[in-house]
């Protein structure tokens, strides 16, 4: 299906709860305080697009290309972002709240979250091999059989990660975080 082509266009303010969004291609678009909760994006594409103070929560995202985007101060609950695209998956998240989003099975590698709250998000079989977690809040996230090699949590806290169960070889942990691996033992750490 060919999809109409945006380029190098800003949206802002704009409810797509109330204003139809058009099923199109956006390359290097920025959305700037948008409301797109609820939407279904299924089969959309964007490349080199950025999300700034959107609500993008709950959005169905199946098929969905997401390209190099970079989201910034955006709620995103809920969102499965295990049904976009997997090709050429790439993704920053900045002052993001994604509790309760699922990245089960995804490749993201090198993909960077900053400030982030990630509270009961679903990590299981993603790989986050080389993924930067800078200062972000992983309360009941789940990990399983998740790769986390070379990954940086060590400015991050409440995880719970399993070492027997996921891969963390060469990962970075600050001391204040080792008791998230070690949750499972059940020891009491002063």
């Amino acid at each position: 299906m060919n999809l109409p082509y945006i380029e190098s266009k800003e949206f802002t303010g704009i409810d797509y709860n109330l204003e139809a969004f058009t099923k199109a291609e956006y390359d290097n678009c920025t959305f700037i305080n948008c409301n797109f909760s609820n939407l279904d994006l299924s089969n959309y594409q964007f490349v080199e697009c950025s999300f700034i103070d959107c609500n993008l929560s709950l959005c169905i995202l199946k098929n969905t290309g997401l390209k190099e985007l970079h989201f910034e101060k955006c709620k995103m609950v809920g969102i499965n972002f295990n049904e976009v695209d997997p090709f050429l998956l790439q993704l920053k998240f900045t002052n993001c709240q994604l509790n309760l989003a699922s990245f089960y099975k995804l490749k993201l590698k090198n993909s960077v979250f900053k400030n982030c709250s990630l509270n009961e998000t679903d990590f299981n079989e993603t790989d986050l091999t080389n993924a930067l977690f800078n200062n972000c809040d992983f309360k009941l996230a789940i990990f399983d059989k998740t790769i986390l090699e070379k990954a940086d949590l060590s400015s991050s806290f409440h995880y719970a990660i399993d070492p027997e169960k996921n891969n963390i070889k060469k990962a970075k942990f600050s001391k204040e975080g080792l008791a998230g691996l070690l949750e499972k033992h059940q020891l009491i750490i002063t």
